[in-house]
């Protein structure tokens, strides 16, 4: 119970610096950016405690696969609400440069911070480790050299796990995009838990680039394309195709909606009709 007690001071000192740091920069509207390396450096740093429960709690702090996706589930909710509309997400920034709603200068920004974030969380997690509060920690920090990659399928059965997971999630942050957060936030929340439940014993579902880099890019066992092409190339791939599945059309790409075609609202009426018949 001590392990559990440590982890959730430490997901509770995560939460008020990155909520600090986004207050901090809401000051400098310039500076909005910055919102993303926080949302990014939260997501990071919590998810990267809740991967050690699930490698090293379940048998060394009596942790079981019920509080590990509880944990999860709710450290997604907390992100969701913390970081408002930060999604710490390169993907979804990516999405909204797509969408007409962001320039390229702002997109690129934006994706730096989430990568930063990520990094200060890899960074944040690791220090917390070498404290060694708990045996769970020590052997973690222990480990820490010779992580466990999420990767536990071949590069191309794992381009296409996360490529569907990433057409799914997009498809519902696309549909939920005009409802209310008190709806989307926990539908979101409650489908990423599921995913990441559901893939683990293939890619874990991340569908998320600055949060793979953070989370198991620096484990061994494959290359650093290798990892880029399952999870970067598999998280865009899949939202260039959620959004084309759901608009039509790309818009920055195309103007033309090239899977529906859209019916006029207006119609002529039958009366014009047999007046341009007569002439």
């Amino acid at each position: 119970m001590s392990g559990l007690n440590a982890s959730l001071g430490y997901f509770l000192a995560v939460v008020i610096f990155a909520t600090l740091v986004r207050t901090l920069f809401n000051k400098w509207p310039r500076l909005h950016f910055m919102a993303e390396f926080a949302s990014s450096f939260m997501l990071v740093a919590c998810w990267l405690e809740v991967q050690t429960i699930v490698e090293v709690g379940e048998w060394a702090g009596g942790l079981g696969p019920d509080v590990t996706a509880t944990m999860l589930l709710v450290v997604l909710l907390t992100h969701g609400v913390i970081s408002g509309g930060a999604s710490g997400n390169p993907s979804l920034a990516v999405q909204k440069f797509l969408q007409l709603e962001d320039s390229a200068l702002s997109t690129l920004l934006t994706v730096a911070a989430q990568f930063l974030g990520s990094h200060a969380g890899l960074l944040a997690a690791g220090f917390y480790w070498r404290l060694e509060l708990t045996d769970m920690h020590m052997i973690k920090n222990l480990m820490s050299s010779e992580c466990t990659t999420s990767l536990q399928v071949p590069v191309l059965q794992g381009f296409s796990t996360e490529c569907i997971c990433a057409i799914v999630f997009h498809l519902l942050c696309l549909s939920l995009k005009r409802r209310s957060a008190l709806i989307g936030l926990p539908l979101v929340a409650l489908l990423r838990t599921l995913l990441s439940h559901s893939a683990r014993r293939y890619t874990s579902a991340f569908m998320n680039p600055s949060l793979a880099y953070g989370l198991t890019f620096h484990c061994p066992g494959f290359t650093f394309t290798e990892y880029a092409v399952v999870y970067w190339l598999s998280s865009f791939t899949g939202m260039t195709l959620a959004l084309l599945l759901y608009m039509g059309h790309i818009p920055r790409m195309f103007a033309k909606n090239l899977l529906y075609f859209q019916k006029t609202r207006f119609r002529v009426p039958k009366g014009d009709k047999a007046e341009k018949k007569k002439l």
